[in-house]
């Protein structure tokens, strides 16, 4: 049997997701040298494939073997389209039907608030990266009835969020709706009017967890709290790593990226902690 030996010669084009806490020049900048990043295979394409011959008879066979090279260049083509395509679907379907659970102990934030004569608490839940997972809302002076409907609408916009939902899209559709309860807001610092609960909650949260200032009708205290920290503060590592550490502890909607405001520096203050002779 003549032998052969068949070069193979492939493209693969893929990207690289970095998750980033903050996004500025110094960050971009290093991107390409961070060694975090998940990679994610996009195509793979068959450039082409060269067939030498190694045996004494090659210039006998050369039309026999341009016919066979062609054939297996055509088989291993569609094998590596139907894998790549089959590994496509797959991995689709496992990202659209997989829930994200939250974490057992989790952040987020409780907000009070009077519309009307109604009270309503609204309680969120946190991935560790800030993003909302759930929400509660909890109402008085409602019958069971009413209870029982928010009860179940929260749990569905909680699944509906966990499996990927963008809280732009509830935000969009609920924001300005129109029923009783609604009118003056009492109790929160930057929505003063609902024209009704559900408007209510999702400014409340386009606000918090979005930055969407469009939606509120009192101005951000301290206005861009993150752009002003980060002016003020020198570009060390250890501010870095403070600011983040800072992040992961704190609820991203309660203090709603006023981590300026919400800071305390102690580091001028001196304690003095022996006695008196």
């Amino acid at each position: 049997m003549a032998k052969y030996l068949v070069e193979t010669y492939y493209t693969c084009s893929f990207r690289v997701n970095h998750y980033l806490d903050d996004i500025n020049d110094k960050e971009l900048s290093n991107l390409e040298k961070r060694d975090d990043g998940k990679f994610e295979v996009l195509d793979i394409k068959l450039d082409n494939r060269k067939t030498k011959n190694l045996s004494s008879n090659g210039k006998n066979n050369k039309n026999t073997n341009v016919e066979n090279n062609q054939k297996i260049n055509d088989i291993i083509s569609d094998q590596i389209k139907e894998k790549k395509t089959n590994g496509f679907v797959k991995k689709l379907s496992e990202t659209v039907n997989k829930r994200f659970s939250m974490p057992d102990r989790r952040k987020g934030y409780i907000q009070k608030a009077t519309i009307g004569d109604h009270k309503i608490y609204l309680h969120t839940g946190e991935y560790e990266d800030g993003k909302i997972g759930e929400i509660f809302i909890d109402t008085s002076k409602e019958g069971e009835l009413v209870k029982a409907l928010m009860n179940n609408f929260a749990i569905a916009i909680s699944l509906g969020l966990q499996y990927g939902v963008p809280l732009d899209e509830y935000v969009s559709a609920y924001v300005d709706t129109k029923f009783e309860p609604s009118g003056k807001v009492f109790g929160n610092d930057r929505i003063l009017s609902a024209s009704s609960m559900l408007d209510y909650i999702f400014r409340e949260l386009a606000i918090s967890y979005l930055n969407r200032e469009d939606l509120a009708h009192t101005p951000t205290i301290g206005g861009n709290s993150e752009k002003k920290l980060n002016d003020n503060e020198d570009p060390t590592d250890d501010n870095n790593q403070f600011l983040k550490i800072v992040k992961d502890i704190t609820s991203k909607g309660f203090v709603r990226n006023n981590y300026n405001k919400n800071l305390i520096d102690l580091s001028d203050i001196k304690i003095n902690l022996k006695g008196k002779k």
